[in-house]
């Protein structure tokens, strides 16, 4: 990654790193980046160390119900997304202006931005996919992805819900898009809210294979339980500003960002209102790093003219390499 792939004329394009969420793993990945890339291997290498077990294994072999329980995901997709990065950085990528993950990727965006170490950053998202486990075993919830409404309307139906059926109800948990609200809570409260949602028009709402309520009240002792594991861990000034899900604005500091860490666990992630934060920074391009390309999507929903990449294997980083080989010419 040359300076030309970043720049076009004299004038310099201001780029965020994005990474994604949960949910993006897929058995395979990063076998390819394995055999390519001597950065790779020593960051799944890292990553097999620092959680004493074989996860790029898991990763590469599956089984994919074990990939995909929520303890293994969380901490595979972080491994998986930062050895993307350690390759690009090898090739000379410029620092961007910012750095912002999607749930999960929040913590990739941190190692990225120099505030949470690889080791520390694995355990860490180990033990809050734990946390999240055990909150889904003793009180199971459910989500939805509501398509097609505003939030306005999709809040009203939420807190409709809520008032129907009582308990923690259910709450907007992603606004993802314009038009693509997550919804989560307790399974009563959600159903309720997925009849009134259908009634109000939604286009289409899913029913997601989840049994943990994310990002909503549900989690709130799941939270107490991150707060005192985050503690533990230590963090460093970031390097680059890292825009938070829960307030869509930069945190640099330890303090605001375990704070931010454990609101984001029971609190709705902001990813709109932090794609259109940096846009108005002046941010042009994003550079999605990590499996799949679930952001890249939502990005070019949130706003037409914004340039999107995803690099996510090896032929992501060598269409990379082409598209900046085309720009030195």
């Amino acid at each position: 990654m040359g300076q030309a792939f970043w720049f076009e004329g004299e004038l310099a394009l201001k780029t965020a790193l994005v990474f994604p969420g949960q949910g993006s793993q897929y058995v395979g990945m990063g076998q390819d980046l394995w055999d390519a890339y001597p950065e790779a291997r020593a960051v799944f290498g890292e990553a097999d160390e620092a959680l004493g077990f074989p996860l790029s294994k898991l990763c590469f072999a599956g089984p994919r119900e074990a990939l995909d329980d929520t303890i293994n995901a969380q901490p595979a997709i972080l491994t998986m997304s930062v050895a993307v990065l350690r390759v690009l950085e090898a090739r000379n990528c410029p620092v961007p202006s910012f750095v912002a993950g999607h749930s999960l990727g929040e913590y990739t965006a941190l190692v990225a931005a120099g505030a949470l170490d690889l080791a520390d950053g694995l355990r860490l998202v180990r033990e809050r996919g734990r946390l999240m486990k055990g909150a889904g075993e003793q009180h199971p919830g459910a989500m939805a992805a509501v398509i097609g409404l505003d939030d306005a309307t999709v809040e009203e139906v939420c807190r409709e819900a809520s008032e129907q059926t009582g308990g923690l109800g259910v709450v907007p948990a992603n606004f993802n898009s314009p038009g693509q609200v997550v919804i989560s809570g307790e399974r009563e409260g959600l159903e309720t809210a997925v009849e009134l949602a259908r009634a109000r028009g939604a286009r289409r709402v899913i029913l997601l294979a989840v049994s943990v309520a994310g990002h909503s009240p549900l989690l709130r002792e799941a939270a107490r339980g991150l707060e005192r594991a985050l503690e533990s861990v230590p963090f460093h000034p970031a390097a680059i500003p890292v825009v938070a899900n829960v307030t869509a604005q930069p945190v640099t500091e330890p303090e605001e960002i375990q704070a931010g860490l454990v609101r984001q666990l029971h609190q709705p992630v902001q990813w709109v209102r932090s794609v259109e934060w940096m846009i108005a920074q002046g941010v042009s391009r994003f550079v999605e790093i990590g499996p799949k390309s679930v952001l890249t999507g939502l990005i070019r929903r949130i706003n037409k003219r914004a340039q999107v990449v995803n690099v996510g294997d090896v032929a992501g980083i060598e269409a990379f390499a082409q598209e900046r080989g085309k720009d030195d010419d």
